[in-house]
């Protein structure tokens, strides 16, 4: 787990990511700990303030490159989110950074798959949901944010990944889980607190 100072940190990485693109600033030299040097699974969320409408949202599953890295280049791509249009300079005081420090993810043994719903908790897990060359992912917060129970948290992943909402009965979907850690600013570039993931 990791804690405030690093969420604090995480999102100053974000930030000064995101205005290194969108402005052109020069990225600063900030130091970080021997666990931002580690390889970790990371996404960086843009929302619109006050209002709260996704802005954009980019980043790795898995644990290809050190977190440092992965924050930086995560942040980069979420001002460029092909469902929307490239975020201009104008916006950037009104959104606000959330990260998401990532567990890698595993896969969900089951004999059944109606077993995925006891398996699986809301408030916890993120999902990966994959069959043949198809494949989703939604965060562990969001299905929280959207008062979803696990059938429904199941159904809307196998639909962002192009699957039909009862893809995960079938034998043949691979379904992962991964938790994480998630950080934010309360509002554009103000104090940032862990989200608290509550599923009940």
């Amino acid at each position: 787990m990791y804690e405030e100072e690093d969420g604090a940190l995480a999102v100053k990485l974000a930030r000064a990511s995101i205005d290194n693109a969108v402005k052109g600033t020069p990225f600063p030299d900030i130091d970080v700990p021997e666990k931002f040097l580690e390889k970790s699974g990371t996404f960086v969320t843009l929302n619109t303030y006050p209002k709260h409408q996704l802005r954009g949202c980019i980043g790795y599953p898995e644990p290809y490159f050190p977190l440092r890295e992965a924050l930086i280049n995560a942040a980069k791509g979420a001002t460029n989110d092909p469902r929307f249009p490239r975020l201009r300079e104008d916006e950037l005081e009104r959104i606000i950074v959330e990260v998401s420090l990532l567990t890698p993810p595993e896969p969900i043994k089951v004999r059944n798959p109606k077993d995925y719903l006891a398996k699986v908790k809301v408030g916890t897990h993120g999902l990966i949901v994959e069959q043949g060359g198809f494949k989703g992912l939604l965060l562990p917060q969001v299905p929280v944010e959207q008062g979803w129970d696990v059938e429904t948290f199941l159904s809307h992943t196998c639909m962002k990944a192009g699957l039909f909402a009862d893809a995960w009965l079938d034998p043949k979907t691979r379904i992962y889980s991964f938790t994480g850690d998630v950080f934010g600013e309360e509002k554009p570039r103000g104090k940032v607190t862990r989200k608290v993931l509550d599923g009940t």
